[in-house]
């Protein structure tokens, strides 16, 4: 997949079916769009690509309002590639982004991409102030002779997918049905940092995971998953939220992990953590005791549900 960082300089060799978005998650939604569209495009012999946005717009848009994100730019990008994309196209946002008319970012998109067809969902819109809705493009395409194809939502149980939906599954803990609708386990990557160094003297050394600002944490609990590092896996029980047996209720939350059946240093390296299945929430126990007590039967469990007896 070609990747380029703003419209390329030169069309590319292929007209283009281009779709356009955030693709926050890239769940089954997005990829039934993607899957549909890649497939046309290889029976009309021509390219397929996505059109994505860095920053976020409504980091530019609405900078008063946090925002909070299923994947990284670089997780994105893996994801698309795996799809059969042959063309990533990331456009950087800014105001002047912002205030193009619908008009001027299309003709833009035609004369670098060779834009032969855009296809977008039913309420998708660009351009300042959302102008460049369906039927506005729809005219677009008549006259700079591109073609519109609207994909209706894609849906499961009878409601829409949606990454607003994802999020709001995994704050709730529920990300078996957060996987089911990405298609995938919810995963979360980052360096292993330093922490209190509580867990090795419980008999517990948990790693800490240095997490994204702004990512989507799964809600506080503990969690049965795995630990991918270095072309590794392990098995491995999470701990989201903020250790209340220790600290008070207004610490920060944090992403550890302990690695069933390991016992090394992971210091500075890069792991991810893919999430399987919520054991129990996030408790206060009188004693350390008791925390290992419970800590001891969250293995166990992990290993259940793993499958590893």
């Amino acid at each position: 997949m070609h990747v380029f960082h703003g419209l390329p300089s030169h069309p590319p060799p292929h007209p283009i079916l281009l779709t356009i978005g955030n693709f926050d998650g890239l769940h089954l939604g997005h990829q039934a769009l993607i899957g549909e569209m890649v497939k046309a495009a290889r029976n009309q012999q021509r390219w397929a690509g996505v059109l994505t946005f860095d920053p976020h717009p409504l980091t530019v848009l609405e900078p008063e309002h946090p925002l909070s994100f299923l994947t990284s730019l670089e997780e994105r990008l893996e994801l698309l590639a795996a799809l059969g994309l042959d063309v990533a196209i990331i456009h950087p946002f800014d105001l002047t982004v912002a205030r193009m008319s619908a008009r001027a970012f299309v003709t833009a998109l035609c004369q670098h991409l060779r834009l032969a067809e855009l296809w977008v969902g039913p309420d998708f819109s660009l351009g300042y102030r959302q102008q460049g809705d369906v039927s506005t493009l729809r005219r677009l395409g008549e006259e700079l002779g591109f073609v519109l194809r609207v994909v209706p939502h894609f849906c499961r149980d009878g409601q829409s997918v949606r990454s607003t939906r994802i999020r709001a599954l995994l704050q709730e803990g529920d990300v078996q049905e957060a996987a089911e609708l990405l298609g995938r386990p919810y995963r979360l990557r980052g360096e292993v940092v330093a922490g209190a160094g509580r867990g090795r003297r419980l008999g517990f050394p948990t790693i800490n995971l240095a997490v994204e600002p702004g990512r989507v944490l799964p809600g506080d609990g503990i969690y049965a998953g795995w630990a991918e590092v270095a072309g590794q896996r392990y098995a491995a029980a999470i701990n989201v939220g903020r250790r209340p047996t220790f600290a008070d209720e207004e610490a920060q939350r944090t992403v550890e992990a302990y690695l069933l059946d390991f016992g090394g240093q992971l210091y500075g390296q890069v792991v991810t953590l893919t999430f399987v299945e919520r054991l129990r929430p996030e408790q206060r126990f009188g004693s350390a005791d008791e925390l290992v007590e419970q800590m001891a039967r969250d293995v166990a469990a992990t290993r259940r549900v793993l499958g590893l007896g």
